[in-house]
């Protein structure tokens, strides 16, 4: 994902990150430095991305979209992936 000029929360991403008690500054570093694992072109308004980073050893999955007219990014959601639908190493689906 190219660089963000800004980011913007969705009402969903705020609160997921709430009740999983992610912290703007994992969701953020994951968005910059994470590792994109799926990409979603057809997503509307702007494609999306899923990215994986680690923040104290955690897994984190942000998904994310970014304005080309403008750079904004907008989180859509932020969760830390559950072992049960993600295989170990956290970027396939079992």
């Amino acid at each position: 994902m190219e660089p963000c000029v800004s980011v913007s929360y969705t009402g969903h991403a705020l609160r997921r990150m709430f009740e999983r008690g992610l912290s703007n500054e994992e969701v953020i570093y994951t968005l910059q430095a994470g590792e994109t694992i799926a990409e979603y072109p057809e997503d509307n308004p702007y494609p999306s991305k899923l990215k994986l980073g680690w923040v104290y050893g955690k897994a984190i999955h942000v998904v994310a979209s970014r304005n080309p007219g403008n750079g904004e990014c907008y989180i859509i959601t932020a969760y830390y992936p559950s072992s049960d639908i993600w295989a170990d190493d956290f970027k396939t689906r079992r």
